[in-house]
């Protein structure tokens, strides 16, 4: 496992521009995806298809309102009350609810007793250095749901001053957080 991780980080480094967070969250976000399923989880891609789906929908409506008879000061009420305000209030209703921060959502690994895969989290506030990264359950009430972990660490420690990610020390305290995720809760008598 190893060998791959340092194969993958000498071959292709990653560079962020130190000054834009979105670029430093971008990396770190891409590469706490590849750590989890790499730990084989797959990723679950339904709540994006459903946005894609949305988003479909939204589209096919705006045309059919660019190319109705009536044109638009007539058809104004029909945009707004489809396009605005019914399919885009459910996008941002699905996420706000369910995605929140969320950047991987999965399944569980094949060989695994649990029935739940995980939401993996993440925020890198605007002027901060202070990254969070936080695993959970994807169905917080099962039975074999475990509690959620999360690390904040100083973004710091991962970048050298030319913006490269060391990913060694990022996978290093990824996995260290998955472990403590996997861990087995200790049952009190």
């Amino acid at each position: 496992m190893q060998d791959k991780n340092s194969e993958s980080a000498n071959k292709n480094p990653k560079k962020a521009n130190l000054l834009d967070h979105h670029s430093i969250k971008h990396i770190l976000d891409e590469s706490v995806t590849e750590i989890v399923t790499s730990r084989g989880y797959v990723e679950d891609v339904r709540m994006s298809n459903i946005r894609l789906f949305l988003g479909t929908i939204i589209i096919v409506i705006a045309l059919f309102a660019q190319f109705y008879k009536k044109k638009f000061p007539e058809n104004r009420d029909f945009l707004i009350l489809c396009i605005y305000i019914v399919f885009n209030g459910l996008l941002q209703l699905i996420i706000y609810t369910k995605e929140k921060n969320a950047i991987l959502f999965t399944y569980p690994p094949a060989d695994s007793f649990t029935s739940t895969g995980l939401v993996v989290s993440s925020q890198l506030p605007r002027f901060s250095d202070m990254y969070t990264l936080v695993i959970a359950s994807a169905d917080p009430k099962s039975i074999s749901a475990n509690q959620p972990v999360k690390f904040t660490k100083s973004v710091t420690q991962w970048f050298t001053k030319d913006g490269i990610l060391v990913e060694g020390l990022f996978w290093k305290d990824v996995e260290a957080l998955i472990n403590e995720y996997q861990k087995e809760p200790k049952k009190s008598k």
